[in-house]
Parts: structure tokens; sequence; C-alpha cells
């Protein structure tokens, strides 16, 4: 059994989005007044009565059209036809068959065998006794419901289900393969869309010069060397001051929620433009959410270049954003699909060093060098130990310090500590998080450590110069060891 592909086609601003949120049960498509909101495929899987379908959502078709953006969304609406195994053909209801609802018929008419018209905004009964205008359409009779007051939709489902029986069952308890979600963020008019498309090996993207094309956030599952991953297409950022509040406002809240639901996040920027504010407030909050970053210079095509242009570039980079000098870079151009399978190849790697583990023993004997060479001071004097750390989690790695007291860890040592383990145990492209934790009173005495040979830590001994923790040194002999590291200047958070 497969799972069945149903489009929701039809003429703008007839209540497609608004019935596709409501099957979906979620907020997944934006809804306006304003006619030709949505203008790429959008895909989502709905359960009703232990069968489940995948629902796609369209633009509204205007068949006479000549702008460019209206001949884009119409061509998607026909390749979402061909696709589909079953197609919903929506009306309105309140106004009956219209010019433009007769030209889709005759785009439909080919598919009549797995038509069914629906005529929406039927919010009572009195609209139903109108429902015979439809059959010049040359299909069934139409279904009545309303998607916004959610009235008939049950019946409509039971349906639309009979007309599908073979559809794949959903199973409450089935486990499914975690799938890595990749968000392409960036500003508007920067190539995002043309690389989602590249990747996909599918025009399934509206791409357009103008900047703005894509509104919604779009998920588009695809494999790539036998894994599954979902690939979401964002529209572009802009300025708060520059969104107003309506469409693009929810357009901005759409790309900042696909950056919260995704594992890897790539940073599209143009390498024909300087970077903006716009792009470190992009990267930043990507940062900030702890996610895999992988940074993209689109239209290298359009860059003049010499040798070591590639150099100057990333330099420019980490300067204007010091928190990215984890991220890997990689240069491509769109246009000439130049050095786009370097993506996915580096979202692989990305992978690899996100679930990657470093033993405990290992872990300790580097803090062990690295105290050793710069151990934790404080300002009012204190003595500042650091027992042992272990790794706690993958995907962010995260290292788990335990020590006398945390508040003592200045800020300064903790990117200290971020840079030593970066340089270290790399983590190309992962953002990693740090946790200090105290110890309960008492415990001091009966602490051992993993890292050390023998499993055992050695007690205080006021004759030695080192104690059994990392970081509580004579103050005589230890300040004149200590060095300044490479990374102590380099903060990068």
């Amino acid at each position: 059994m497969r799972k069945y592909i149903v489009s929701i086609v039809g003429r703008p601003n007839v209540g497609k989005s608004t019935l596709f949120n409501r099957l979906c049960r979620k907020r997944m498509a934006i809804v306006d007044f304003e006619a030709g909101i949505t203008r790429d495929r959008k895909y989502e899987d709905v359960e009703w009565n232990g069968k489940v379908f995948k629902l796609v959502d369209t633009g509204g078709i205007v068949y006479d059209s000549n702008e460019p953006m209206d001949k884009m969304i119409r061509h998607q609406a026909i390749l979402a036809i061909d696709e589909s195994d079953l197609i919903i053909f929506m009306v309105d209801a309140q106004t009956g068959t219209t010019d433009l609802d007769k030209e889709i018929a005759r785009i439909l008419y080919p598919h009549r065998d797995k038509v069914m018209l629906v005529a929406n905004k039927a919010d009572s009964e009195k609209y139903e006794w109108e429902l015979y205008d439809f059959l010049e359409l040359g299909f069934h009779d139409a279904f009545p419901i309303s998607a916004s007051h959610g009235r008939n939709t049950g019946n409509f489902l039971d349906e639309l289900l009979s007309l599908m029986p073979d559809t794949m069952e959903a199973y409450a308890d089935e486990v499914k393969p975690a799938i890595t979600r990749i968000a392409v963020v960036g500003k508007p008019n920067v190539g995002k869309s043309s690389i989602v498309n590249l990747l996909l090996g599918d025009e399934k993207q509206i791409v357009t010069d103008i900047p703005g094309t894509t509104r919604d956030a779009i998920d588009s599952p695809f494999r790539y060397h036998g894994k599954e991953y979902i690939l979401v297409d964002t529209a572009g950022l802009r300025r708060k001051t520059k969104v107003n509040y309506g469409v693009e406002y929810f357009s901005s809240m759409r790309t900042i929620e696909a950056v919260d639901r995704c594992d890897i996040v790539v940073l599209v920027l143009a390498a024909d433009e300087e970077l903006s504010t716009q792009d470190i407030k992009i990267a930043s909050y990507a940062k900030r959410k702890m996610k895999e970053i992988m940074v993209v210079y689109n239209k290298w095509d359009l860059v003049d270049k010499s040798t070591g242009t590639t150099m100057e570039f990333i330099k420019e980079l980490h300067y204007q954003m010091p928190f990215l000098q984890f991220a890997p870079v990689q240069f491509i151009s769109a246009k000439t699909s130049q050095r786009i399978h370097k993506i996915m190849e580096t979202i692989v790697q990305i992978e690899e060093e996100s679930e990657k583990r470093i033993s405990t023993s290992e872990l300790n004997r580097f803090m062990e060098t690295v105290v050793e060479h710069r151990p934790p001071t404080h300002p009012t004097g204190r003595h500042v130990r650091i027992y042992y750390i272990t790794q706690a989690a993958v995907k962010p790695p995260t290292f788990i310090f335990f020590c006398n007291t945390p508040a003592l860890i200045t800020e300064n040592y903790r990117r200290f500590i971020h840079n030593q383990i970066r340089e270290m145990f790399k983590f190309e492209g992962v953002s990693i998080k740090l946790i200090f934790k105290g110890r309960k009173k008492g415990e001091e005495d009966n602490e051992h450590q993993e890292g050390n040979n023998d499993g055992k830590l050695k007690r205080n001994d006021s004759k030695q110069t080192r104690s059994r923790s990392f970081g509580t040194v004579d103050n005589r002999k230890g300040r004149s060891k200590l060095y300044k590291s490479s990374s102590e200047d380099n903060e990068d958070e």
C-alpha cells in the first residue's frame, strides 16, 4: 500500500489554503483575504479514520494572465495535477460558477475520473440549493463544505477516502526513523529557491527575479545516498522595520519557525553583495538556537576571481561573524550549477560531526592538559576546581563540567574551553553546548575520575603543588607557568 496524493486546485481566493489547514489540523499555509497568497506547492500528511494520504496545496490558477508570477503559479498547479491520484476542484458556493472556473474545468476534464468537485463557503443550508449551477462544469454534484467553519468536513473526508480505499494505513505506534531537516535561509533574492530546486532535481519552487517570491516555508522530502532528508525552502528575511503586518509578517514567522524545527541551517549569502546586518542577525539567531550551520556563497559566477579570493571572503565572513568560525563555507553558483553537489556532501560531514562522541577518559586527559597550562581563576582569588568532564549528549554535542562552584567559572574561561574543545576535537559546522554543574557539600572526599589511569582521584595533600581536581594549583609555582593560548583572543561567542 502507498500513500495517495491529493491536490487542491481552483481559482484564487476560494479557500484552498483554509481547507488545507483544516485537514492538516495545523496552520501550515498562510491565509489572508488578499487573493494569490499561495504560490508554491505545499505538502502535508492528513490522517482520517485510520488512513493517511498526502495533501497538496496549490496557488490559485489565473488561466488567461500573462503576468510571469501567474504563469509560474499555473505551471506549479499543473504539475500537482499530473502527479495526483485525486484532485479536489474547489469552487465558491456563494459566488457560483465563473468564467475562470470554466477555464480550470477545461484543464481538469482530461483527468475527470479523479476529480472531486467541492463547493466551499457553504456556511449554511441556503447555499446548498444553488449548487446545481456547478453542473455545467462537467463533473458530478458539488460537495458542499465550509472550510473556515468546519461544516460538513467530516462527511467530506469520508467521501474522499471512499474514492481511494487503497491508501496507506496510519499506525499510531509506528516508530519512524529520525529525518534530518535542512532549512535554507537568507535575505530575499539570494537564490534560496534555485538552490532547493537543484538539490531536489525538480522545479518545485517558483523562481523569479522578484524579491519575496517565496512566502511559505515549503517542506520537500528527498533521498540522498539512501537516507531521507527534508529540505525546507524559506521566505527571505528582511529588517523588522521594513516588514509590514500581514502576509510578509507571517512569512517571516514561518521562516523563524522553520529554523526552530530544523537540524541544519544553510545560510545563503550573495557573493556579489556585501554582508549586511540582516545576514548577521539571521546567522546569530541560528547560532543561539544551537543549530548546525553551513554557509553558502551563491552567485559565485558574478565575482571577479583571483588567487586567494575565497580566503578573502572567508576572512571577511569571520571578521563580521566571529561566532561562525566553526561553520564550513562553500562557494557555488545556482545559475550554472557550479559545485552544487558540495552542499549535500558538506551536510553529510556535518551530520557525522554532530553525532560524534568523545570518551570520558579522553576528555579528562584533554582537560588535565588544558588546566595544566591555564588553570581557571577568579578575580576574588577563590579556588576554582573542575573535578571532571563528560559528554552527555549529541546533536548538539553537550559537555558537562563538574566543579566546586559554577559561578566562579568566568565567561572568558568558558570561551577558552570552548575554543580548546574545537581545536582538539573539531566539531566542524556543529554548535556545542557547555554546562557547568556544582557538587553537593560533602561529596568532594568521595570523588572519582574516569580519565585517570588508576580510576581514582588522589586525596588533597597540602605538600603537593596540585590537588586531585583540575584547577587547584599552588599560587607561587602555578602562576609562572601560565601561557596565553592562541585561542584565548579568539572568542567566537
